[in-house]
């Protein structure tokens, strides 16, 4: 199981595809992290399974 896995995510902003990289040894993580195409601030929710597998929720501060 990789601690860190990249993870494709849709900006809510622009619609553009990023990859971010998630640290899978924690189980639930919440942080604001901007897009690296248009800056603007997104606040990413990320779940961790007991597989190792993570599911990122992406929102912007007005959701």
């Amino acid at each position: 199981m990789d601690l860190i896995q990249q993870v494709p995510v849709e900006c809510t902003f622009c619609g553009e595809t990023i990859d971010i990289l998630v640290d899978c040894s924690l189980s639930h993580q919440e942080y604001v992290e901007d897009c690296q195409v248009c800056c603007r601030p997104l606040i990413f929710t990320v779940n961790v399974d007991e597989s190792g597998g993570a599911r990122v929720l992406v929102r912007n501060e007005n959701e």
